[in-house]
């Protein structure tokens, strides 16, 4: 009896100790799970480009009908030509102009970039902490304050390394001896055979645009007034018809033509020197010429008829012989008799008639 007795006293507390377990397990295990929300912490980026080849681990997964690559640590990148744009997890972006070739390695933070060839533009805000190695140099950007990390690393035609801080400065270290500098921002800087002591200032030697997007405010919607309706003054109705009123416009200034004036030029004979005389013959006047140069108007000539009857006008009486009339100058000319009147009535020639009758018989 005693034995039952103890196993009935013990079982809550055996209840109670194994619910408690469990109830610490999951806990445990819920507090371990990462969040869903987050990326695994080998995630590089999402790349993007016409004419790229990625090989290694990635994620591939298709969005609006678009294949979108997820570069994971140690993806390899080809860029046969064009650029590519990586859009990193935490912020910022890396351009690579083509053709070029590297890969991504990341840990926690940490991102290194191992380039082989091409060019690389990179811009980080604040993370994560990037690493660009080259066969013997390793470039690090050092932010100023709080600004963003703006740096270009690439060879050139001829295989050189150069380096570009943009914004804030780049730490520039040899893989072998150890040796470091500093590009200062707005540095740009030459390095040849990967030997810092060949370090020299350019200017352009590489390229490679960044494409930065920058979100734009909206623009503020206009401010709306409430508007009162009166009704209109007579001095309105005025101003209204006044500014309605066409107004006559000023006539075209007529352009003046220009008065063209004679030009005029003076051709001499070419001037000597003769090193072996003290003093040096002067030119002889006779051979200057005077050239005056005037244009020429050709004469008017109007062409054309005359409409309408034509007008007959009387001719003028020769002037005597200035000869024959010399003498007659000093006399004077009898006066002409009176030319009959043609316009007599028929009584006036009665009358006449009967005058003459009576002249004869007398």
């Amino acid at each position: 009896m005693t034995r039952p007795l103890k196993f009935f006293v013990l079982r809550p507390i055996l209840f109670a100790l194994a619910s408690g377990a469990m109830l610490l397990t999951g806990t445990t295990l819920l507090l371990a799970a990462p969040p869903t929300d987050l990326p695994p912490y080998d995630v590089v980026g999402v790349i993007e480009g016409e004419a790229i080849v990625v090989s290694g681990p990635m994620n591939v997964e298709v969005v609006k009908g678009q294949a979108r690559t997820t570069l994971r640590s140690g993806s390899d990148v080809r860029v046969n030509s064009g650029q590519a744009r990586i859009d990193l997890v935490e912020g910022g972006n890396i351009v690579i102009c083509g053709p070029a070739h590297f890969s991504v390695l990341k840990s926690a933070s940490a991102l290194t970039v191992a380039l082989d060839s091409g060019t690389i533009h990179a811009y980080i805000k604040r993370e994560p902490t990037l690493t660009v190695y080259t066969a013997q140099v390793q470039a690090m950007p050092v932010a100023i304050g709080d600004g963003p990390e703006d740096l270009l690393v690439g060879f050139d035609a001829a295989g050189a390394l150069c380096v570009r801080a943009v914004s804030g400065a780049v730490r520039l270290e040899q893989q072998f001896t150890g040796q470091s500098a500093i590009v200062p921002q707005s540095g740009d800087v030459l390095i040849a055979n990967g030997q810092l002591d060949t370090l020299r200032t350019t200017s352009g030697q590489c390229s490679c645009e960044l494409q930065v997007e920058k979100a734009s405010p909206p623009p503020a919607p206009p401010a709306t007034t409430p508007e009162v309706g009166v009704l209109a003054s007579n001095e309105d109705n005025r101003k209204k018809q006044v500014e309605t009123t066409p107004r006559p416009q000023p006539p075209a200034e007529q352009k003046v033509a220009a008065k063209q004036e004679p030009i005029y030029q003076v051709f001499m004979p070419p001037l000597a020197y003769d090193l072996s005389t003290k003093v040096q013959p002067d030119f002889d006047p006779k051979f200057v010429t005077l050239v005056r140069r005037v244009r020429v108007r050709s004469t008017l000539t109007f062409k054309g008829r005359v409409e309408g009857d034509p007008v007959v006008v009387a001719s003028k009486a020769a002037p005597p012989n200035s000869a024959a009339a010399g003498p007659l100058l000093n006399q004077q000319s009898p006066p002409k008799p009176a030319a009959p009147n043609q316009n007599d009535s028929w009584l006036n020639r009665v009358r006449n008639f009967f005058r003459r009758l009576w002249t004869r018989n007398s």
